[in-house]
Parts: structure tokens; sequence; C-alpha cells
């Protein structure tokens, strides 16, 4: 069971400031020892609380209609500039955050049965080991707010092990059901009802209880938006009204005869599809203004009851989402950098004001990171790392490469053009299908994806991209790390990324 630990080998490079933190909580752990009535909760006092904010599809360009996430978390702290989702899909993605793993290993690759969704997690038994049972193992009270995963069914009053709040839904904005601590409760269709603001004071109420009680938390608020069916609040219905989505070079790609078949035999967008992309932006825009608006409550609660500045507050998305790149029409399944690539950002102790970091940053990296700021050793099966020795040495040697996964059919065969592997380095993206077909693209020259130039690349490189792709489709745990973190030829990688600087306000 994780325990409260902070002398073990995990938090090595981990910011002073924390670890000032974690001194003081491990001095009253052990004057409470010394006394024979030391609890986990009493030695976790003085630790910091986390609050980690879920979106649900979020794109990094619609991001930046987010004024005042800007103003409360990343220009209070920093942005993480190449953080990516390594399965971009609901219900895996979400796995992959509660558990640390690759998909290959927690094994959650679809939505529903038999290839993932929240039956498909708890039967497998990883309920009963999260990032939420490691941390409220070492004393701290948890919670989650919102979305869980797909297929779970809130009506059931099922609560997973490891959540002292829970305030779970499957999904929607209106006429939506919310287990309540175990008793289903139903909202309507009324203003009143609108889920993102029912969970802000869900979430706002649980953070006042846990700062009367003197207790550290950790909270998970997933609201539902962006997804579809994109519906704003009532406030927000009218705004962005004259925005049409960005068309950049990939927006509708003119000449695909280089890409696989998913994308070469598509026809370019249709009119009624052009339409609806830009309506679709439009209200997509409008339902994150009332995340933004979660975002300024939740902040303002955290000062009202002054947790604020011993407080991380991480905000990111589950995966990401494209509009018409590549002639695809609206999804989030592909290597694509639209859908792999979310936003991430986040404040709090030892989190250097107005910084940008540049290192790969993992969903893979949530629980482990949370579990290093609660002072918790994660399981040995967690595959990904605590990002926090970057706050203080972003050039410090990190990972070179990270695998990219798809298993696309709701059924156990996996066969078909939408299935891959795939591996992305700071220089290239290379793709294999489970049909065989292949991508290569120079992100360095082609940041848009246009060119697939495996046709042409030297042998060498297609050699040692396949083979590093093989290995993290296998790895487990520390293997992950060592396979990550091991360079690639200069042919490969001209450069890692490992001269990535941070600049600060």
């Amino acid at each position: 069971m994780p325990v409260l630990s902070p002398g073990n080998s995990s938090k090595r490079g981990t910011p002073k400031i924390i670890k000032s933190l974690w001194a003081r909580a491990g001095l009253t752990a052990l004057l409470l020892c010394s006394a024979g009535w030391a609890t986990a909760a009493e030695a976790a006092k003085g630790r910091p609380n986390i609050l980690l904010i879920l979106s649900d599809d979020e794109d990094v360009a619609s991001h930046a209609y987010m004024p005042k996430t800007k103003a409360l978390i990343e220009d209070q702290g920093a942005a993480f500039d190449n953080y990516f989702v390594t399965y971009s899909f609901c219900c895996p993605s979400r796995a992959t955050t509660l558990r640390g793993e690759y998909a290959h290993n927690h094994r959650i690759q679809g939505n529903v049965l038999p290839t993932g969704g929240a039956r498909k997690f708890r039967a497998l038994g990883h309920e009963e080991s999260t990032v939420a049972t490691w941390l409220q193992a070492g004393g701290y009270r948890t919670g989650l707010f919102g979305k869980y995963m797909n297929d779970y069914a809130p009506e059931e009053g099922h609560v997973p092990p490891g959540w002292d709040e829970w305030y779970g839904t499957r999904d929607g904005y209106y006429d939506y059901v919310m287990n309540e601590n175990g008793t289903p409760v139903s909202y309507g269709d009324q203003a009143e009802d609108y889920s993102t603001d029912v969970l802000a004071g869900h979430a706002a109420a649980a953070i006042r209880r846990a700062a009367a009680a003197a207790e550290p938390f950790f909270f998970i608020v997933a609201p539902f938006a962006p997804h579809a069916p994109e519906t704003p609040a009532p406030r927000h219905e009218h705004l962005f009204a004259d925005l049409t989505y960005p068309r950049l070079g990939s927006f509708d790609e003119a000449d695909v005869s280089d890409k696989p078949s998913l994308i070469r035999e598509r026809p370019r967008l249709a009119p009624w599809q052009l339409e609806t992309i830009d309506k679709v932006y439009r209200l997509r825009l409008g339902t994150l203004q009332a995340v933004d608006d979660l975002v300024e409550t939740l902040v303002s609660v955290l000062q009202a009851t002054g947790e604020l500045e011993n407080t991380y507050v991480v905000y990111t998305s589950d995966n990401g989402w494209h509009m018409g790149e590549h002639r695809q029409f609206v999804g989030k399944t592909t290597a694509y950098e639209e859908d792999i690539r979310v936003p991430f950002v986040m404040r709090g102790p030892g989190v250097p004001r107005g910084a940008r970091f540049s290192p790969f940053v993992l969903n893979n990296d949530l629980a482990p990171t949370f579990a290093a700021m609660a002072g918790v050793t994660p399981p040995g099966f967690v595959d990904g790392r605590s990002f926090l020795p970057l706050l203080e040495d972003p050039k410090r040697p990190w990972r070179h490469s990270f695998a990219i996964e798809r298993r696309q059919r709701e059924t156990m065969e996996i066969v078909g053009p939408a299935s891959f592997h795939a591996v992305r380095t700071a220089d290239w993206t290379y793709v294999e299908y489970f049909n065989g077909e292949r991508e290569l693209y120079d992100l360095r020259a082609d940041p848009q994806q246009l060119d697939n130039v495996v046709a042409t690349a030297e042998p060498l490189l297609l050699d040692q991209l396949s083979r590093r792709l093989a290995e993290l489709a296998n790895c487990a745990a520390q293997n992950c790390r060592e396979i990550e973190d091991a360079p690639l030829s200069p042919a490969v990688a001209l450069d890692t990324g490992q001269d990535s600087k941070t600049t600060q306000q």
C-alpha cells in the first residue's frame, strides 16, 4: 500500500519548497508516532493540496479563448508546451490518468465492453489501485466531481474505492444523473441544472469542508465540456457568433495521395461539413466559458480559505480534437498533432511564475506526479514518471520518445487502417497501421504533417523508428522509462529537445 515517504528515492530532484512541506509534515508525524497515536491523515497535514481540472476533448487552439484560466493558472504558474496524451480516446485516456500506464498495460482500449469502459476497468480490479487509493491511504481527502468514465452508470450508486467525495457522472449538460456519494440524483433542463456550474458548486463546497478540517485534499473536477453535443450555458449562448474555424494548411488537405487509406479515400469536405465545423467551433468555445468560470470559482474559494498558495492547480484535457484537418470531419482518434497534443497549465508550490516548459510530458505522468506531490510512493506497475524535477531543472535528462496507441474497433478484432501504433520524437512522428500502411512526418520541416515521407526516408531511419516503436509497444513500468530515455541515433534525432529553455517573467 502506498505510504507517506518523504525520504524515498522517487523524490530526487523534487522542488525545495515541497521538500520543506514534507519535512514539516514528517516532523509532525514523528512526534505523533512517539506519542503512539499517529494516523495517515495526521501525518499528511501540511502537505500540498492537489486540484486537477480535466476538460473533455479540448484542443490547444480552443484553450486560447479561456482568459480566466490563463490569468489565474498559467500566468501565475507555468505552461507545458509539449504535453501529450498517449491514447487519444475518452476512456483509455482517463484510465491512464488514474493509473499512470500506457493503454497496452491497463488494457482499457475502448469506451464500452469488451474493449473498455468503466465496467471493464472495475472488472480488471483497476479501481482497487488508482491515484485516489494511493493518496487516500497516505492521508489525503479525495474527491471526483464530474465525468468518471464512459459506460459508468451513476444511477446504480457505485462509488469506486479511494474516493471520500464522489459526485460522479457519465455525460451531459442537462437531463443527467449524478451519483452524489452513493445517492443517484437527477438533474433537469433548467439553467441551474447546467452541469459545469453544478460541479463548480459541489467542488467549491468540498474545498471548504477540507479546509475547515485542515485536511490536505486531492480533487479531480471533470466537466463534460467541450464534448458533443456542444451546449453552452444560457449566459454564453450568443458568444463568438462571427468566428470561423482556422483554415491552416492541413485543413481539408488538398493532396492526400501520400496518406494512408484512412485519409486517402476521403473526399474533400462538403459545404455542409464546412458550415458545421464553424458552428461546432463556436459552440465548443461557448461551453468552455463556463469551465473558465469554474476555474475562477475554485481559485476564489482556495484564496478565501487560505489554501491557494498551498495548492497545485492543474488544468488539462483528456484528449485533443480535430475539425477538418487532413479531410477528417470531427474527431480525436488519430496520431496527428491535433488529437494528441492538449493544453496543460499549472500553478502551485515551487512552480516558477510565467514559465514555459518544452520537454515531453504525458498523461502517463499525472498519477506519479500527484503521488510525488503528496509524498506517496506509487505502485511498481506505473509507466509514467513525476515531472516535478523539471520545475527546478528543465534541462535535466528526459525522455526522447514516447508511444501513441489506438485500437479503433469496439471489438477484440485488431484490424483495419484506423488501428495503429506510433512513436513520437522531437523530430518525427512515425506510424505503423495494423493493415501494413505507414506514415512518417518530419516535424521540424512539416509541423502540419502534410508530407508523408515514408517512401523516401533513409532505411536506417525507418528501421530505428520501427524498432523503437516495437520496444515501446511492449514496455511496462521501469522498462518504459528506460526505453523512452534512450537517445536515438543522430540520424533519427538531430535535436532531441534536451536544450529546452524556460523563460520566466
